[in-house]
């Protein structure tokens, strides 16, 4: 089993922040190094309290999606003697409300568009079924009802 790593920084600075009007954009990094700016949704927090410009955790979860099917995707293509040239994907996370009556992402839609050149092109029926394929063995799809535990860290108050 393999472990996955990210850790999350955000910085009052000099904002009251009670009032409720503070900056939610923050840091995202991860294990190899890459660091990320993040913040909230627009569509829940407005300007400039949000920025736009940053990753959100609703978007984070869509392109995790789509960039794991993509993984399999290619892997699969390749394995059956496919040569694809370009892969891309327009996916749609759309929020709804649950059972409990709280949001969630009720649906993600990728919409893979797949080039290829060679001597093999795969049949429309090939590339469905591929896609099939790259859906049942991509961990992020089987995990977005994934058990979520919280277990706080508590440091020295200054």
């Amino acid at each position: 089993m393999a472990d996955y790593f990210a850790s999350v920084e955000w910085l009052r600075g000099d904002q009251p922040f009670i009032d409720g009007r503070y900056s939610r954009r923050h840091t995202l990094r991860f294990d190899g190094g890459l660091e990320v700016p993040g913040s909230s949704s627009p569509h829940s927090v407005p300007i400039p309290h949000s920025d736009a410009a940053a990753l959100d955790p609703e978007e984070a979860l869509v392109g995790a999606l789509s960039s794991c099917h993509m993984l399999w995707f290619l892997a699969i293509a390749a394995k059956q003697g496919f040569r694809a040239d370009r892969y891309s994907d327009s996916a749609v996370g759309s929020i709804g409300i649950n059972d409990q009556g709280r949001e969630w992402i009720s649906r993600v839609t990728l919409k893979p568009s797949v080039e290829f050149s060679g001597d093999s092109i795969p049949s429309r029926e090939q590339i469905q079924t591929m896609h099939r394929e790259a859906h049942e063995l991509c961990a992020i799809a089987h995990s977005v009802r994934a058990v979520v535990r919280c277990e706080p860290v508590f440091a020295q108050q200054s």
